[in-house]
């Protein structure tokens, strides 16, 4: 019942054109994928986003992501090997925070792009 009233209302102000100066009208909307969440975290999960935060296996991703943009701009060799190390712990946390390994692209792709930015040279005495 409460819905046909809802529709009628809505429809009722559709045709007298209150509805015609909305922001984002012609546009898809764009609902929050929160199905994964358990439905007790929701809220809460809502407000840290809303405060800027981020759930622990996101913000790890975030932690690596920004670790490999790092690792593209070093030229300093140790201080990339430093980088891969800090590299290699965030990918183990993150995979012991999931409780599944992180599906980056392909291991293999990921694995090259990493092989591909760091190069150790021998230090020459």
């Amino acid at each position: 019942m409460f819905e046909r009233i809802a529709e009628n209302r809505i429809r009722d102000a559709m045709e007298r054109g209150e509805l015609d100066d909305l922001p984002g009208k012609g546009r898809p909307l764009v609902f929050e994928d929160d199905s994964f969440v358990p439905p007790d975290l929701r809220m809460a999960y809502k407000i840290l986003k809303n405060a800027g935060f981020l759930p622990p296996e996101l913000q790890a991703t975030r932690d690596i992501q920004n670790t490999i943009d790092l690792l593209e701009d070093l030229e300093d060799e140790q201080e990339r090997y430093r980088q891969v190390q800090k590299l290699n712990l965030l990918v183990t946390k993150a995979n012991l925070l999931r409780k599944r390994p992180i599906a980056f692209e392909e291991q293999q792709v990921y694995y090259e792009k990493i092989v591909e930015r760091v190069s150790v040279r021998k230090k020459r005495r």
